[in-house]
């Protein structure tokens, strides 16, 4: 289990595995992206208590990438601002199936991206 093994798989599936802090036992499933070998997510919901403001709480967490799981630790990128666009892109790109498009268009919206974050993967 390596970084470049999750890499990997977040590039080629849909759909992966988030722990926010230490207090949730289940994986949630969100959409991730991977931009110059960064992962990076958005929140959908707004909510109080969504893995967002979590993390932003508590940077620890796990990502699950099938049977592997990943200690990462959450940051908000100094960087964001440059990769906006690559990263609205890579959305784009990735989730342009006809049920994902809708909401692919939805989270490059300002509301979404300014909930973005990156997962760097302990080693």
């Amino acid at each position: 289990m390596n970084k470049e093994t999750a890499l990997y798989y977040i590039q080629n599936n849909t759909i992966i595995g988030i722990k926010a802090g230490n207090e949730r036992q289940e994986f949630l499933e969100i959409w991730m992206v991977v931009i110059q070998n960064r992962i990076f997510a958005r929140s959908w919901g707004l909510a109080e208590r969504s893995w967002y403001n979590v993390f932003l709480e508590n940077p620890e967490g796990k990502i699950q990438c099938g049977e592997n799981r990943y200690s990462i630790q959450a940051i908000v990128p100094e960087d964001i601002a440059e990769l906006t666009e690559e990263i609205n892109q890579a959305y784009l790109k990735k989730y342009n199936s006809d049920h994902n498009t809708p909401y692919s268009k939805e989270i490059i919206r300002e509301k979404h991206i300014a909930r973005t974050i990156e997962f760097v993967i302990l080693e």
